[in-house]
Formats: C-alpha cells, sequence, structure tokens
C-alpha cells in the first residue's frame, strides 16, 4: 500500500506536500510564529515602527532571506543576556547573520549615533546599547589606562 494512495484517510501527496516542505524549510516554521517567546523580543507592532530606520542601513540589492524582525529580536536578546553570540539559541537566525546586522546597524552615523541606538531609544529599550563583551573591552582599557597613570 502506498503511503499517499487515496485510502491513507483520504490525503494524497499533494495535501501532505505543505507539511513536509514546512519539515524541511526552517524559515517557514518560524513565519507560523512558532519560536519560542523571549522576554528580551519585542511586539512586531513596535518593530514595524522602527523596521524603516533598520532597513535604511543597506541597500535592498537583492530579496531578504531572514526575517528582521527575527534578527533585531536576537540583538535585543543578546544585549540583554550578556551571552556570547556562539550561544545565541537557534530559534534566532544563525549568531554570524544577526552578528552582521549588528555590526552594520552599530556603526556610528554622521551625528556620532548608531542606527541601533536610535532604534533601542524609538522602541522604548531599557536595557544596555552594548554587548557584554564591549562592555569588557572598555573596562579592560580603563584598567590599563589607569596602570600606566600609575608608572
Amino acid at each position: 500500500m502506498d503511503l499517499f494512495s487515496s485510502t491513507t484517510n483520504g490525503l494524497n501527496s499533494e495535501d501532505w506536500l505543505p507539511v513536509l516542505e514546512a519539515v524541511h524549510n526552517q524559515s517557514y516554521v518560524v513565519n507560523w510564529g512558532m519560536r519560542k517567546s523571549y522576554p528580551s523580543d519585542i511586539s512586531k507592532e513596535a518593530f514595524e515602527e522602527i523596521r524603516p530606520l533598520l532597513e535604511s542601513v543597506r541597500k535592498q540589492t537583492k530579496p531578504r532571506t531572514v526575517d528582521l524582525y527575527e534578527v533585531f529580536c536576537g540583538v535585543l536578546y543578546l544585549l540583554k543576556s550578556g551571552c556570547q553570540w556562539r550561544m545565541l539559541p537557534s530559534e534566532y537566525p544563525k549568531w554570524r547573520t544577526v552578528h552582521a546586522y549588528f555590526a552594520k546597524w552599530s556603526e556610528p552615523g554622521p551625528d556620532g549615533f548608531s542606527v541601533l541606538e536610535r532604534a533601542l531609544k524609538k522602541c522604548g529599550w531599557r536595557g544596555s546599547y552594548k554587548t557584554g563583551a564591549q562592555i569588557l573591552d572598555e573596562l579592560f582599557d580603563r584598567r590599563r589606562a589607569e596602570r600606566q597613570e600609575f608608572r
């Protein structure tokens, strides 16, 4: 008996195709809203207010393959938790992708403020604007400067 025969609960191969595609296409599953929610996430409505700001950083030469909402939530998770890039939960896009967007969004503009800082301020972010690694680098730099002063 064929798995997709008409006698199998009345379903044929065309009925199973969307289900099988969803299993094999992670972005399809994420778009269904099945990703675990984290306290660092912002609402989709709040994100839609800052989407144009985030999209303005990069000229779109080809269609995006990742959801900017998911990338931005990944950045927020990292800023909130202070975890290492490689420890970003698998529910978010790959850590290299999130890092690449973070690096672009963090570049200071002509006014000295980055797009990320403006976006965080606009959406009401209450956490740090820097990753744990950036904070540690600044701390180490200050300590080095203090030691050199006493020499």
